[in-house]
């Protein structure tokens, strides 16, 4: 008797899939592309090497480097206690996690904004020390967080629930430290998660535009993101200026995602012994 398929054959999945994935990413990326190919190299060079888009540049990858290491600590903490701990509560925090994905960005500058002025019930705290969060780089930083944590979170915390606590006892009775089970036990399973979410979480962040705009303040070579740059170029009808900003944007992303599966890839063989 012939056994029946949930789902169509490999031939028609395959051609649904490839059609679906051209459709909503190859194409788009293949047209910015061929849109910037058709500017000269030099002209290419002229645009991504000027003073506010090398600025913007600089701002974009140093707040969201920073925002995705605070991101990689925190949410294995997050991850460490939904998984280790029961306490009231604890379905809404884990629901909770997932706001930032439904949570519309815009909205979520604007509140962030809001807290973070120096009238605002989290900046005027931090005002009276003459730290000021809103209209500064710690600002974007604070909102790239809020939208980068739950990236880390969620790979993470599907590992810990795994992890068979009958090798941390072991290691317990032979007379290992926490420190020493965290380090030697726990960390090298969960590792390569944590690399995915922080990468997942650092792409993101680059890309971010509604949740930073609000609280960044936008002041050229200081708070201006690169997102912004090329929202400026297309108001100002300069398509070929925000594609070439774009394509740097994009091949970054490209090879941020590609050295992460190259890092999960290699820290699956060693865990399967080379298998």
């Amino acid at each position: 008797m012939k056994k029946k398929r949930v789902i169509p054959g490999f031939g028609l999945s395959l051609g649904i899939t490839l059609t679906m994935l051209s459709i909503i990413v190859l194409i788009p990326l293949a047209s910015l592309v061929v849109f910037t190919a058709r500017m000269e190299w030099k002209d290419i060079i002229a645009t991504i090497t000027r003073g506010r888009v090398l600025s913007s540049f600089y701002v974009s990858f140093l707040t969201a480097f920073v925002a995705s290491v605070i991101n990689a600590v925190m949410g294995m903490v997050l991850a460490w206690v939904l998984v280790r701990y029961d306490f009231p509560g604890k379905r809404l925090m884990d629901g909770m996690i997932e706001l930032p994905f439904a949570l519309p960005t815009a909205v979520a500058g604007m509140s962030l904004t809001f807290l973070t002025t120096d009238n605002g019930w989290i900046g005027s705290f931090f005002a009276k020390f003459g730290i000021h969060i809103a209209y500064t780089r710690i600002g974007i930083t604070v909102a790239l967080i809020f939208i980068g944590i739950p990236f880390v979170i969620r790979s993470v915390q599907p590992v810990l629930e795994k992890l068979d606590p009958a090798y941390e006892e072991a290691a317990g009775v032979l007379g290992a430290s926490r420190f020493t089970i965290f380090w030697k036990v726990i960390f090298p399973e969960v590792k390569p998660a944590l690399f995915a979410g922080f990468g997942l979480a650092f792409g993101r962040c680059l890309g971010e535009y509604g949740s930073v705009v609000f609280i960044a303040g936008n002041k050229p070579y200081y708070t201006e993101i690169t997102p912004l740059i090329i929202m400026s170029e297309l108001q100002e009808y300069d398509y070929s200026s925000a594609t070439a900003i774009a394509l740097v944007m994009l091949i970054t992303a490209f090879l941020i995602l590609f050295i992460n599966n190259m890092i999960q890839a290699r820290n699956t063989r060693i865990l399967t012994g080379g298998r």
